[in-house]
């Protein structure tokens, strides 16, 4: 299994651990990416200040649930996260922890997302994405800072997904819900996680749609559309 360094809940190193060298490490691994929609509009309409505490509130949700999970937060940025389950580990792909994460921060993102449209008339949404496969884990070194960082087309399919998820969804890959299905006896699940068929997927820059499942919300939210 790979080596990679524990996070805090702001995405940076806690507990020194070796780092990979620079070479990419080529490893297989669940990957969570998480998109805040609405958040245009809010960077727009509130003072950064204000804006730079609600997204605090928002990164918290992220990376803490993601941390309880036995998850490692891979990348914050503006709005955007990236996580890793399971990451080089060939016995426990943690799907099963993945899919619990995901909707466990919908569920902790569902009184913020009221809070906010309350105090501050802003619509917002947490649109999630999850995928499975090879990834390389890199290290890029700007100066004196070292960015762990996944890379390759497991971890791009899981990034368009959490865009192309409506506010409150949780969409993953075919892969994803396989494994799911066969594992979730194993690891003391009452039942499978509810999911919804999709119809074939087109994401930017791949040549053939992909099969998709979908969470849905606990409730509908008008917000945001599948293109």
């Amino acid at each position: 299994m790979l080596t990679v360094p524990a996070y805090s809940t702001i995405g940076i190193p806690l507990i020194p651990r070796p780092m990979p060298p620079a070479a990419a490490k080529t490893a297989c691994a669940t990957v969570l990416c998480a998109d805040l929609h609405g958040y245009d509009r809010l960077a727009e309409q509130l003072p950064p200040s204000l804006v730079a505490s609600m997204l605090g509130a928002y990164f918290a949700i992220l990376t803490d649930t993601v941390l309880e999970y036995g998850g490692m937060v891979f990348h914050l940025a503006e709005a955007d996260m990236m996580a890793g389950f399971g990451v080089g580990d060939t016995r426990h792909t943690q799907i099963h922890e993945a899919l619990t994460a995901a909707r466990t921060i919908q569920q902790r993102f569902a009184p913020v997302r009221s809070s906010w449209r309350k105090e501050h008339a802003v619509v917002a949404g947490v649109g999630l994405g999850i995928h499975r496969g090879e990834v390389a884990v890199g290290t890029f070194r700007p100066s004196e800072h070292t960015a762990l960082t996944l890379v390759g087309d497991a971890a791009h399919v899981a990034a368009q997904l959490c865009r192309r998820a409506r506010a409150g969804e949780v969409l993953l890959t075919a892969a994803v819900h396989l494994a799911h299905r066969c594992s979730w006896r194993t690891v003391g699940a009452v039942e499978p996680m509810a999911l919804m068929h999709l119809p074939p997927l087109k994401l930017r820059g791949r040549k053939a749609p992909i099969d998709v499942w979908c969470a849905p919300a606990a409730r509908r939210l008008r917000m945001g559309t599948r293109h």
